[in-house]
């Protein structure tokens, strides 16, 4: 394609986890993405070749770091190595979905803090700046010395609520367990709708879960809110406790689908009205289902590059009356490719 972007040392590379992504972000930037080959040793080891000069250039390096995690994470720290030694000016790593992030702290003695080694690793690679959606934990941001820009989809998912009319005076914003309650509280805020949280308690006698809704479904129209569904345990079981307890429809709305083994199939089967997801993570390598509803990030991420490069605030990014444009901005391109 051909280049619009104003600046020429503005470039976007992309790595194997999610291709379909970066394609969407270059195009919507503005610029054609880099060229690099990424080929294998017959041990698996991995080789990276940068097929253009980069001296001096800003590079965006997209790489999600979902599963296969190890693979991935070695590709964007081996990539990262490649670009610092090639010269590049400042080396940004894109990671839409940050993989260890729900190891964050010592739950038992012996434990490795992952989600800090991974943060290291990637400063000492030669990153100098991560721009990422909805880390597991926000506090993540305090493992790295460099700089963070913690971006969030929650505004881009409420107005995907709201304009397809998901979302009304009768919606519950629901949090599947007591550790996301803040998360679920900036939804229910856009949403303008109460909160409920389901209460998990198990005995160390009884590995059976005994789940409670706090808070009043009954007759509501329930959306069940958390940062990703990986085995999709949780929502299945949440919903199923909220039609207990008399929710009429329940949604699961999540940024990142990890959707772990046979995670769609148990959503498929669970009582759920549909399942809204970012683009994250690529499951174009999964059976489409059609309750699923993949909803993209590129415009998001667009702007987000675009603002970082010229040194402006992203803080708009996260009001939900801009972000709602992005979305307008996403119907308006599907309806002209029609």
């Amino acid at each position: 394609m051909t280049e619009t972007y104003k600046d020429t040392y503005f470039r976007v590379f992309s790595l194997n986890s999610n291709r379909p992504l970066a394609e969407e972000l270059a195009e919507e930037i503005g610029v054609s993405l880099g060229e690099a080959e990424i080929t294998r040793f017959e041990d698996g080891e991995i080789r990276i070749n940068i097929e253009e000069s980069i001296r001096g250039s800003d590079i965006y390096l997209v790489q999600s770091t979902n599963h296969p995690s190890n693979e991935y994470l070695m590709e964007l720290l081996i990539m990262t190595d490649a670009l610092r030694r090639a010269s590049a000016k400042t080396i940004n790593a894109v990671i839409p979905y940050y993989g260890y992030a729900r190891q964050d702290r010592k739950e038992r003695p012996r434990e490795s803090i992952t989600a800090k080694l991974v943060a290291n690793m990637l400063a000492t690679a030669g990153v100098d700046r991560v721009v990422t959606l909805d880390l597991h934990s926000p506090q993540i941001q305090g493992f790295f010395d460099i700089p963070v820009d913690h971006l969030s989809a929650t505004a881009l998912l409420a107005n995907h609520l709201l304009n397809h009319q998901l979302a009304d005076h009768q919606t519950v914003v629901v949090s599947p367990d007591h550790a996301g309650v803040s998360r679920v509280r900036e939804m229910a805020t856009l949403l303008d709708a109460p909160i409920a949280i389901i209460d998990k308690r198990s005995s160390e006698f009884d590995e059976k879960a005994d789940l409670r809704v706090i808070g009043d479904v009954k007759g509501k129209t329930c959306v069940l809110f958390d940062d990703l569904i990986d085995t999709g345990d949780t929502m299945v079981q949440a919903c199923r406790t909220l039609k207990k307890a008399g929710a009429t429809d329940v949604y699961a709305c999540a940024t990142h689908p990890v959707l772990s083994g046979n995670a769609m199939e148990k959503l498929e089967q669970s009582g759920l009205k549909k399942v809204i997801i970012t683009n994250t993570i690529d499951l174009s390598h999964k059976k489409s289902n059609r309750m699923i509803e993949q909803i993209s990030v590129a415009g998001l991420l667009g702007d987000a590059l675009k603002r970082i490069h010229e040194h402006k605030s992203v803080k708009p990014l996260f009001d939900k009356a801009y972000v709602g444009t992005l979305e307008k901005t996403e119907q308006e391109k599907k309806a002209s490719d029609l």
